[in-house]
């Protein structure tokens, strides 16, 4: 099979390699779309690792482990790959555990499933396990006010918590963007108190902004979606002394945050490892969201060239020029590749 090798740069190489076998509690899927994150080039980058980066797949189920009960050859599906492991959906065939995988219902494309797993997980560990937030399937009723800052709200992690929060009846949710504002204003509910603020204006506007847009009330939660850029200094500029914030970076040294605020890492690898059970769930409501129309994808950009279009859409990804929008590929548009019998 084809499969895409990420270095620093990004630099991307494709070689063959063979098809993946399952482990007992694992899928193998043939990819027909693979998705993207910033993570696809920054691991490549800071810790010098070579490899097929790719965990957003989306496909068909070719084989199945001996302990896999949920699904069989040839059902739609998406998984989140297990991240720095062998399998990355940037190839012809990835892997997948049972557990981070689910079906896809029969109205969402390939090309929207594939936008989910890594970051609508992330933004549902976030809100709902290291924040404490209420999930939605038992919504906020004895408080209608929980005021909820979600710093970066046009990336797919920050839009999917926003839409996640909507559903457990999170309000008002102060969301910080840029040029994806217009996108992130058909996602809030201005008549619950929901806000925009644009941190294009400076670190002083977006703390006033802030402020402004609580109308008086505590902030007590947020979710920091970019975790850099003075993102969170300018959130505890407002968040109460012992107030929550999350945040998506592991690794990286915060410093400005005071000793009494309760910080937490977000950090989707928990899917694979703490966080296994929760994942379980999550998935598959997330499925249901989907069928339901009351959950959607975030809208996907289709690459050309297949997984020699990875570079490029890396490459767009590190310079900022990506902005409520999600890269994609299509595998059978590599040259070479002949792709899933659909």
């Amino acid at each position: 099979m084809k499969e895409a090798i990420v270095s620093k740069g990004p630099s991307v190489k494709i070689v063959d390699s063979p098809i993946p076998e399952p482990g007992p509690e694992q899928v193998v899927i043939q990819v027909v779309v693979s998705g993207s994150n910033p993570k696809d080039w920054k691991l490549p980058e800071w810790l010098g690792q070579t490899a097929n980066t790719g965990d957003d797949i989306a496909g068909i189920v070719h084989s199945v482990g001996e302990n896999v009960w949920e699904f069989k050859k040839g059902d739609r599906v998406a998984s989140f790959h297990e991240m720095v492991t062998s399998g990355g959906s940037f190839a012809e065939y990835a892997v997948g555990w049972q557990h981070t995988t689910f079906h896809i219902p029969k109205k969402t494309s390939f090309e929207d499933a594939a936008t989910l797993p890594l970051a609508a997980m992330t933004a549902a560990i976030g809100l709902h396990v290291r924040l404490g937030l209420d999930a939605p399937w038992v919504p906020n009723s004895k408080n209608s006010e929980t005021p909820l800052v979600v710093y970066g709200g046009a990336s797919a992690v920050g839009a999917y918590a926003i839409k996640l929060a909507r559903k457990a009846n999170i309000h008002p949710i102060i969301a910080v963007a840029g040029r994806g504002i217009p996108f992130v204003e058909k996602l809030l509910d201005p008549s619950k108190g929901d806000a925009i603020v644009d941190y294009r204006k400076g670190d002083d506007a977006v703390v006033s902004g802030i402020k402004d847009a609580l109308k008086g009330k505590k902030l007590y939660y947020a979710f920091d979606a970019v975790s850099e850029h003075n993102s969170y200094t300018n959130i505890v500029q407002v968040l109460e002394k012992d107030g929550h914030i999350t945040l998506v970076l592991p690794g990286k040294k915060y410093e400005g945050i005071p000793e009494t605020v309760h910080m937490t890492i977000t950090s989707v690898g928990e899917a694979h490892k703490g966080d296994k059970e929760f994942a379980y769930i999550f998935f598959r409501y997330i499925a249901r969201g989907l069928d339901e129309g009351w959950f959607t994808p975030h809208p996907a950009e289709v690459v050309k060239g297949g997984l020699e279009g990875v570079e490029k859409a890396l490459t767009d990804l590190k310079e900022g020029n990506a902005s409520a929008v999600k890269y994609v590929f299509r595998i059978a548009d590599t040259p070479g590749v002949k792709g899933a019998q659909l």
